[in-house]
């Protein structure tokens, strides 16, 4: 199966992606301590604004970091999910950063999350997203896309590890029309029919 091609501009990849921190002293402790990722520059921003420190993440890519003495307090289920996935609403706000997946080999993942539970992060069970009415399973089927765990770092952002199991692209893979502003109140009304009844 071919890849879909972008035929409008020669995006090779993400350069970076830049998050906040409230304390860079720990995110570095957490992202090349614990993850691995090499720091790769760091940044003074002028006048006393922070600092801007950038990590390897492989394939080229970079995670990057501002810490700003002046940002204000992140607040779950605004900046950031409340919840790990499963566990509660993973709801946001508009142009928050929901989640970021790093992708890992798909053999790999039930060592990654043993060695992330061993290291006393809280952790998700692997997670197969598939084609089921859920979406997931805890077991591996057929109709599995991709495997992941989810799991915090420390300012509450939540990672994901994602294996995928399949090319991206596959006919049927997009089928759904794009939903708008004006669909949010049906999609509400969705939820709580959804809901169990108590």
């Amino acid at each position: 199966m071919t890849a879909p091609k972008n035929e409008k501009f020669e995006i090779m990849g993400v350069n970076h992606l830049a998050l906040v921190c409230k304390d860079m002293k720990r995110t570095v402790a957490f992202y090349s301590g614990l993850l691995g990722m090499p720091l790769t520059k760091t940044i003074d921003l002028p006048n006393g604004m922070g600092q801007h420190f950038f990590f390897d993440i492989g394939n080229g890519d970079s995670l990057a970091f501002f810490w700003f003495p002046d940002a204000p307090e992140a607040v779950p289920g605004v900046t950031h999910p409340a919840h790990l996935v499963g566990r509660g609403s993973i709801t946001t706000a508009h142009a928050s950063l929901n989640h970021l997946a790093f992708n890992v080999p798909a053999d790999r993942i039930d060592e990654y999350r043993r060695r992330l539970e061993a290291a006393g992060i809280e952790i998700t069970p692997v997670i197969n997203h598939d084609e089921s009415e859920r979406q997931a399973s805890l077991e591996l089927t057929p109709s599995t896309f991709v495997r992941s765990i989810y799991f915090l770092d420390p300012d509450g952002i939540q990672l994901e590890f994602a294996a995928w199991t399949r090319p991206m692209g596959a006919p049927g893979d997009v089928r759904h029309d794009p939903a708008t502003a004006d669909d949010a109140a049906r999609y509400l009304a969705l939820q709580r029919v959804a809901e169990p009844a108590e």
